[in-house]
């Protein structure tokens, strides 16, 4: 299971809070799933009377607040110090973005402002990109944890460079590693546990899925599979074939 600053988490599973139809259907897609972390943003805090952190907080699972939506520095800093307050943890999952398009991370913006936090007692966990040079500097910032995009958020599209997330895992082996967005379907979160990833962070694959609560399940199935996978300790890919069948005991043709 993985551990993060120094806690451990009882699912590889994480899981987003946001797009479900109803409160019902997400209570249910997190007890199908097994998540053992639930992200929020404090922007999701509603102003109707009834407390979204109550919702999230009757989940039964650790909540990890996030800066969802900001765009610089100030504004993540500042989104964080807030969500300290309100959610009560020194955890914040830090998103600073930058392209409007693809909700790619500013990686300049998030070394900036996980430096700030960290040296200001927040456990910090960024999303960035799987750049070992980028992914580097955020350690040397304070960081502990990683989460490399897979895709851009609720693309769908899996892990768009399994090379790159494969070098990541294996430069910083120590390292907890979590791959955060862009996954779409159960094969895809498998393969990120099959690299050796700690962890796979979704939200839209199943809020947004026809059934989230069978898909939740899904997610979680596919996780231990790539996580017993990982363990087992997979055959090497070859560019020819092997044959499985000795050739000791072949009737010999005259």
């Amino acid at each position: 299971m993985p551990i993060f600053y120094g806690k451990q988490i009882d699912s590889a599973l994480m899981l987003g809070t946001a797009q479900y139809p109803s409160p019902k259907i997400m209570a249910e897609a997190f007890q199908a799933s097994g998540a053992g972390i639930a992200t929020v943003s404090l922007r999701r805090e509603r102003g109707d009377g009834q407390s979204f952190h109550a919702l999230v907080r009757d989940l039964g699972v650790i909540m990890l607040p996030n800066t969802a939506g900001c765009h610089s520095v100030k504004e993540a800093v500042t989104t964080a110090h807030m969500a300290r307050e309100v959610f009560d943890t020194p955890w914040i999952k830090l998103e600073v973005i930058r392209d409007h398009d693809t909700l790619q991370p500013d990686v300049v913006a998030l070394i900036e402002a996980a430096r700030i936090l960290s040296d200001d007692g927040f456990q910090v966990f960024p999303y960035c990109t799987e750049d070992l040079s980028i992914c580097g500097r955020l350690l040397d910032a304070g960081c502990e944890v990683l989460m490399p995009w897979g895709a851009p958020i609720g693309s769908g599209r899996g892990l768009n460079n399994p090379y790159g997330l494969r070098s990541l895992r294996a430069h910083f082996p120590d390292v907890p590693l979590v791959v955060d967005a862009g996954i779409g379907l159960p094969s895809h979160a498998a393969q990120a546990m099959e690299l050796g990833y700690d962890a796979v962070l979704l939200n839209t694959a199943v809020a947004k899925a026809a059934d989230p609560v069978a898909m939740a399940r899904a997610m979680a199935l596919a996780i231990k599979a790539g996580r017993l996978a990982h363990g087992a300790g997979p055959i090497e890919r070859r560019d020819m074939a092997a044959p499985s069948t000795p050739l000791i005991g072949m009737a010999v043709l005259q």
